[in-house]
């Protein structure tokens, strides 16, 4: 469980330091769809670690599109 825990930190960390720019929002779409269904399925399979990952892909991926989409 350890690995999972440390993998999750460090995607993280890659997530806070590619802030400054958002990503196009088609990407930032298929990004938070998949997490989402990503997020579905860990939680059917009771897998805590990746709940919380694909659950925090989701909620990014959602806030770099709604960050686009508010430039344009």
């Amino acid at each position: 469980m350890w690995a999972g825990v440390a993998g999750m930190l460090l995607i993280v960390a890659a997530w806070v330091a590619g802030l400054r720019e958002a990503p196009p929002p088609r990407l930032s779409l298929l990004y938070a769809a998949g997490s989402a269904l990503l997020t579905v399925h860990s939680v059917s399979i009771g897998d805590p670690v990746f709940t919380a990952l694909n659950a925090a892909a989701t909620l990014m991926a959602a806030a770099n599109l709604a960050r686009r989409l508010k430039k344009c």
